[in-house]
């Protein structure tokens, strides 16, 4: 599986913590501090526009994690975050468990059923809080559930494909 050049989405800031410069930082990650482990950050604001920082660091507090960013020395410095998107490499996480996969992973991956009915690409996964739900775009768009194997049967990244039993008039 090629992860080069991949990014994932780690975190999103809120908001300024303070007058020094911290930073309100709403963590993707689990537990919620493992998202200052993994560095370069790549910054990407609601216009799009993106630039890198290191050296973040931070701390948990009673209200959730709060990080400090080199260069951020002020609250309106820190103000001007608000609503940035926390990414990073693909590569700079580690490997998943076995039976464990980065929803990054799976986008892109061809999506057919038991039958050989093909769905289209996985486009993107996301979670209901019951469970989380894989979307495959072909001729249509399809939500299924991501439960293995009741629904998911299979993953084969050397193929690139995942199998789903799932009827394909659903």
């Amino acid at each position: 599986m090629d992860v080069t050049g991949r990014r994932i989405l780690l975190g999103r800031v809120h908001g300024a913590f303070g007058v020094r410069g911290e930073l309100k930082l709403e963590s993707f990650t689990e537990p919620a501090r493992a998202i200052l482990g993994y560095q370069p950050w790549t910054l990407r604001d609601a216009q799009g526009v993106e630039r890198v920082a290191e050296g973040a660091t931070g701390r948990e507090t009673a209200k959730g994690l709060v990080a400090r960013l080199p260069g951020i020395e002020d609250r309106d410095a820190a103000e001007a975050l608000r609503g940035t998107e926390v990414w990073v490499a693909r590569e700079s996480l580690p490997p998943p468990a076995p039976g464990e996969y980065y929803w990054v992973d799976l986008e892109g991956l061809r999506v057919r059923n038991v039958d050989g009915s093909d769905f289209g690409t996985v486009s993107h996964l996301f979670s209901t809080g019951a469970n989380d739900v894989l979307v495959a775009r072909g001729d249509r768009e399809r939500m299924i559930p991501f439960v293995v194997p009741d629904y998911v049967v299979s993953i084969d990244f050397e193929a690139g494909l995942v199998t789903v039993d799932w009827d394909a008039e659903f």
